[in-house]
């Protein structure tokens, strides 16, 4: 096609449709969370607290990471008022290492709503959905389909590139998400929306890959415009990243015996509300050793050893690591090293280095 923003139909939308859900009958993925088709055509129902809480995990990491988490979650918090009732810090103690944590605030400020004002039942419309905090488009759109079979438009990453390839859309992403949408839009029906919006997740996810597609097991290869082109792993098309600017910080591994100094981040902001070591600020440029020692949280023996490397969605950071044995303020939170597996994925790193030579 030529570079402009037009995409090539699907001919027969029924027929592709048709093909979809009947791979999804034979196909579907088993996942903990999921009701499969033989079930809901019997007549079984998701629980639309299981989908919403594996659609919250979901978001911006992968089945396999995201499943030992819910299957956690739901055995411990087995029902959304269970887990409205936790205190803040054992959620966010429990969400450690599943990231973007603004997620688990927003998860636990809708689990109260829908506690407290809605007797601990979701709304059963996108629209109802829409009105509960930290509840966004997608997710209320995914949980309607899902757990209440409303034929509602759920476009998450794989739904685009689906789309992207079967229509061929030249415009890059992320400026056609709106086009995108709205050809996903175009084949969403009355019959079945739960089902076909699992459907094409799925295929998003074990077959329409986003390197290396398997597109002689694809149901719907013969409507796909851009296989037709001969080349599909090149949609959607996209434009160059920008350059992800780079910060530096230090963190302080203080202990006291077996014990580890921590404390609680402010409630909003990266990684609100979570434990972790004491840092300093984080900037543009390198601290040097007298700027790291007037920033450390007590008056110890500090001395360098060494750094590490993380990487956020819009930044990359290097922790220079200060270690000491010593006592801290009142605000400090002794934690047993045994116990820092749940530190948020940077500050188990840097704990882990800084105390490398005690392991």
């Amino acid at each position: 096609m030529s570079g402009d923003d037009r995409s090539k139909p699907v001919d027969d939308p029924a027929r592709l449709r048709a093909q979809f859900l009947a791979w999804y009958d034979e196909n579907a993925r088993a996942l903990p969370w999921r009701v499969r088709p033989a079930e809901r055509a019997a007549g079984r129902r998701a629980d639309p607290y299981r989908v919403w809480l594996s659609e919250v995990m979901l978001q911006q990491t992968t089945v396999p990471h995201a499943t030992p988490y819910f299957l956690k979650f739901t055995a411990r918090w087995p029902t959304v008022s269970d887990l409205a009732a936790e205190a803040d810090g054992e959620v966010m103690a429990a969400w450690a290492g599943l990231g973007y944590y603004a997620r688990a605030r927003n998860l636990l400020a809708c689990a109260r709503a829908v506690a407290k004002d809605h007797g601990g039942v979701f709304p059963d419309t996108e629209a109802g959905l829409r009105t509960l905090p930290g509840l966004g488009p997608y997710t209320a759109a995914a949980v309607a389909a899902i757990a209440f079979d409303e034929p509602t438009n759920v476009v998450d990453g794989n739904v685009e590139r689906v789309m992207a390839r079967l229509f061929a859309v030249e415009a890059p992403l992320p400026e056609s998400k709106p086009q995108l949408k709205a050809l996903a839009a175009g084949l969403v029906r009355e019959e079945r929306p739960g089902d076909w919006a699992q459907a094409l997740m799925d295929l998003g996810a074990v077959i329409c890959r986003p390197k290396q597609p398997l597109c002689d097991r694809c149901p719907v290869a013969e409507h796909c415009a851009a296989r037709a082109q001969g080349a599909p792993e090149t949609y959607p098309r996209r434009t160059a990243k920008a350059v992800r600017p780079h910060r530096y910080g230090v963190a302080y591994v203080l202990t006291r015996g077996d014990r580890v100094a921590l404390v609680r981040r402010p409630p909003t902001g990266l990684l609100g509300g979570m434990l972790a070591l004491p840092t300093s600020d984080w900037r543009a440029d390198r601290w040097s050793e007298a700027e790291a020692l007037a920033a450390a949280p007590a008056p110890a023996p500090w001395r360098g050893v060494g750094e590490v490397e993380h990487g956020f969605t819009h930044f990359t950071l290097t922790l220079q690591l200060m270690r000491a044995e010593g006592d801290a303020a009142a605000d400090v939170i002794w934690s047993p090293r045994r116990d820092l597996d749940g530190l948020p994925s940077v500050f188990l790193k840097a704990a882990k280095a800084g105390l490398s030579n005690l392991l």
